[in-house]
């Protein structure tokens, strides 16, 4: 089985291409702008027609795709997250029509939720950024493709790896720099908003069972932990495997999304049911895989 992965070297994709390399008789081959990928493709910049002769030669069974932006303007968002799917779904109808794509979308896509309610995957998406509607661009592009394609709306990732970028990292990060010492300040925004999280090697998994499954797929499956976790927790989780003996000191201030979208919680139930996926992994495991992993030795 030939498994092309774009953006392996990405945070998800260099968890995607791990879990596919154990599997036996998988060929997995990296796409991106990395020197060290098989196959060059950018998919904010090809053409359509560019990339089906790169798919053509490569002539995989199944395309997965890792491959967005969570930062930068709105057009580097719209490049990377709306034009990227776009043109590799035209590419694959044109030189791999039979090829399984996954489509790594985001809950981002959904925008507020309601208290108390997991969103499914039937529900009214209303992003509130350039970030969710980009993502949502994706998602349409492949869901209206005609292609065997699935979409697995991602949670909020966690665990061995996590950028800076996004909010577990950069806490990890604070909390090295800030140290263990009584005299240290924490300075954050607000962390009222709650969030599902998810351990990234599980979003790993649920990407392989799709890449995997025999017959059609349903065309979004959401991706999460399944449970609104407030952001206070996820920083004082960190902050306890830290050894962090300072304070905490949490402002009015957010960002711009945490402000607007206060609650968000997947309903993941159409997963197990089309995957057998549950998370393997609880927040607990994700955090501690985060800190370790970030440990100098």
């Amino acid at each position: 089985m030939r498994i092309l992965v774009l953006g392996f070297t990405g945070y998800l994709g260099r968890h995607v291409v791990e879990r596919l390399r154990a599997l036996p008789g998988a060929l997995v081959l990296g796409g991106g702008r990395s020197p060290a990928a098989d196959l060059d493709v950018d998919l904010a910049r090809v053409r359509p027609e560019r990339l089906a002769k790169t798919l053509a030669t490569a002539a995989p069974d199944t395309v997965i795709n890792c491959a967005g932006a969570t930062g930068g303007d709105a057009v580097t968002l719209a490049e990377v997250n709306a034009r990227g799917p776009a043109v590799l779904c035209a590419a694959l109808r044109e030189a791999a029509p039979a090829a399984r794509l996954v489509h790594l979308g985001s809950a981002a896509e959904y925008g507020p939720g309601a208290p108390g309610t997991p969103v499914t995957e039937s529900a009214a998406t209303r992003p509130v950024g350039p970030y969710g509607a980009t993502k949502l661009a994706g998602t349409v592009a492949v869901t209206a493709s005609g292609l065997d394609a699935v979409v697995l709306r991602v949670g909020n990732p966690v665990g061995p790896g996590a950028p800076s970028s996004g909010l577990p990292g950069r806490i990890a990060a604070l909390l090295r720099e800030a140290g263990p010492g009584p005299e240290a300040v924490l300075r954050l925004g607000d962390l009222s908003a709650h969030r599902d999280f998810v351990d990234v090697r599980d979003v790993a998994r649920a990407a392989v069972l799709a890449a995997t499954a025999p017959g059609p797929l349903p065309p979004v499956l959401n991706i999460g932990g399944g449970r609104a976790v407030p952001v206070r927790d996820l920083v004082r989780g960190l902050a306890d495997l830290a050894g962090f003996r300072g304070r905490i000191e949490e402002g009015t201030a957010g960002s711009a999304r945490s402000a607007q979208v206060s609650w968000q919680c997947s309903d993941i139930a159409a997963a197990e049911r089309a995957l057998g996926w549950r998370p393997a992994h609880t927040l607990g495991d994700a955090l501690a895989a985060l800190w370790e992993g970030g440990r100098v030795p």
